[in-house]
């Protein structure tokens, strides 16, 4: 599909709305509420019954029907996904939960094996206020409600409801109500309400391997900004922000971004061992608070970027390899910028800002960006400081319109371009990027999408539809189209657009980038010539070794959609789109 097409005419079924990325494996929702996800596929995560890997995305089938309510033919419309190491959570529209993958530890929140396709939670089929599981005679307490958010990062597994309820699953840091009892971690098989939190209005969730992070209110009613930061788990690099290295078995708030505090919290983000926090300075800050501004010099700043816990490889940002038990802020930043979306990964972060600006630090230049580094002792290739990440160098160096980014344990994933877009970077392994290849990329590559099945599923409605028409709307559409040049015109850029199409796919999986992306003119009165040469031109350049890959790439394509089906849309496309070309170019 062609980037440069206008928005409204677009097809939502391919429109981005939501990414993440587990350890190798990454989930994309659509804004028509479908899922769709690639890389590595062990323990089922990829959610497609099977524990083959994918280089390209596909769609996630979710099972019809539901306890208590029968079977349905209509799919279940997903507003939210989250992943974890291995495992993958979708949040339906009407509350209801799904979950796929590794279950060792019960973040399915089923009491089960692992699961290589989408099951249903129950658990939250009946869900009621967890006041009312302490009194029942509380009527009152006993109002449905409804998750409203999930949230999945290494073993662990959460859900937020329309009350602000945290309730959470999975290998998670045991809770003590005294708070003095030493760290450890539990499996919860099932979805237990966080009753230390009780009263506390949360509105956002992050975790690590072993320590969580919760954005509240201060008391039962959320006024304004006034969100405070609580942490607890594990705490041995300094991953709570607390000032110390003493893990947590209650949730403490962290003092930096308290009630007090000059700055309001909007977003933060968990890598294994390290925290991100993004703030705004509260409109009207104390004359006290002002002088700490400019002795910290973020006077003048739009937003500021926190990270703190373990600095090993540079994924605190902070100009230097070492951890941090207090939040910092990232200065490698520019002043004026607007932060908009954060995510850690293993031993990186990445942040982008309303202008489409993405910045990476950490492991290995933020995996990519570092073709020179020796990764040796003296030179281990970490970035110590925010590098900004080129979108393309022959266009435009910022993201247009960035969603949002989404780091796994060594990739990154950007979706841009409002959503039709997406890009990734790092270690390949399993076609995580999806660009329907296992190599690494050390700049952004274009993510295969939409994928090829969308295309042809959108032809197949399209055909059942014209030819569901009656029978005298035919005949006069049949009459207009012959005595119209300018439909016949119309109709041959509609093939040709999707000519284009199957040549970016191979363009990009041959040559490592788009076909569009090098400033061919592509348009009604010069595409077909364009991509007539620009095709040969590849084919004569390639070598062996090329030639052979397309050929697997072909192999690939026919078998992931019902061979006869594709085939023959194939050869009625070209064969159409061929009696329309010059004679002296059929000939060429």
């Amino acid at each position: 599909m062609d980037a440069g097409q206008p928005l409204d005419v677009r097809p939502l079924a391919a429109k981005v709305v939501g990414i993440c990325a587990g350890e190798a494996h990454t989930l994309a929702l659509t804004a028509e509420g479908e899922v769709y996800s690639w890389g590595r596929g062990t323990f089922g995560r990829l959610g497609t019954g099977k524990e083959e890997d994918e280089t390209r995305p596909v769609r996630v089938s979710f099972v019809s029907g539901k306890k208590g309510q029968g079977c349905s033919n209509k799919p279940p419309r997903i507003v939210a996904v989250a992943a974890g190491a291995y495992h993958s959570l979708a949040l339906e529209d009407d509350g209801s939960v799904w979950s796929w993958g590794y279950n060792l530890y019960g973040q399915l929140g089923v009491d089960s094996e692992n699961s290589l396709v989408p099951i249903f939670l129950d658990e939250f089929l009946d869900l009621v206020s967890p006041r009312s599981l302490q009194n029942q005679s509380d009527s009152q307490g006993k109002a449905q409600l409804k998750i409203v958010s999930i949230m999945a990062d290494g073993m662990m597994s959460f859900a937020i409801d329309n009350i602000g309820g945290l309730w959470m699953w999975g290998n998670c840091p045991q809770l003590s109500k005294d708070g003095d009892e030493p760290f450890s971690l539990v499996s919860i098989p099932t979805p237990r309400p966080v009753w230390f939190l009780h009263g506390r209005c949360v509105v956002k969730v992050e975790c690590g391997n072993e320590h969580v992070v919760v954005l509240a209110s201060p008391g039962e009613t959320v006024y304004g900004g006034d969100l405070v930061c609580y942490a607890w788990g594990n705490n041995n690099h300094g991953q709570l922000g607390l000032g110390d290295n003493e893990s947590r078995s209650y949730p403490e708030v962290v003092k930096s971004f308290d009630v007090d505090s000059p700055w309001s919290i909007y977003e933060i983000a968990c890598g294994s061992f390290h925290t991100t926090v993004l703030t705004r300075r509260k409109p009207h800050s104390p004359e006290k608070d002002a002088q700490e501004l400019r002795r910290m010099r973020l006077e003048d700043r739009a937003s500021v970027c926190w990270t703190f816990g373990l600095g090993d490889n540079g994924q605190l940002g902070h100009g230097k390899a070492t951890s941090s038990s207090f939040p910092e802020p990232v200065y490698g930043l520019p002043e004026d910028v607007l932060l908009k979306s954060v995510d850690c990964g293993l031993f990186h972060t990445c942040v982008a800002s309303e202008a489409g600006e993405v910045w990476v630090w950490g492991m290995e230049k933020g995996l990519g960006l570092c073709p020179e580094a020796t990764f040796s002792g003296e030179d281990p290739g970490d970035a110590l400081i925010p590098l900004k990440v080129i979108c393309n160098e022959n266009i435009d160096s910022n993201f247009a319109a960035p969603v949002q980014v989404a780091c796994g344990a060594a990739h990154t994933v950007v979706a841009a371009h409002d959503g039709y877009r997406m890009w990734a970077w790092g270690r390949g392994h399993s076609g995580v990027l999806g660009n329907g290849s296992t190599a690494n990329s050390l700049v952004p590559c274009t993510v295969m999408w939409p994928p090829l099945q969308m295309d042809f599923e959108r032809k197949e409605v399209l055909d059942r539809k014209e030819r569901a028409k009656p029978s005298e709307s035919e005949k006069i559409a049949g009459a207009k189209k012959g005595a119209s040049t300018l439909e016949d015109i119309q109709d041959l850029n509609t093939k040709i657009a999707s000519m284009e199409r199957y040549i970016n796919v191979l363009h990009t999986y041959i040559l490592g980038e788009r076909f569009e992306d090098l400033g061919l003119p592509l348009g009604p009165e010069n595409s077909v010539a364009d991509v007539h040469k620009a095709w040969w031109k590849m084919l004569d350049s390639a070598d062996d070794g090329k030639l052979n890959q397309m050929k697997r790439f072909y192999q690939s394509m026919l078998s992931a959609v019902e061979e006869k089906i594709m085939k023959r849309k194939v050869h009625e496309m070209v064969r159409e789109c061929l009696s329309s070309l010059p004679a002296d170019m059929k000939s060429s």
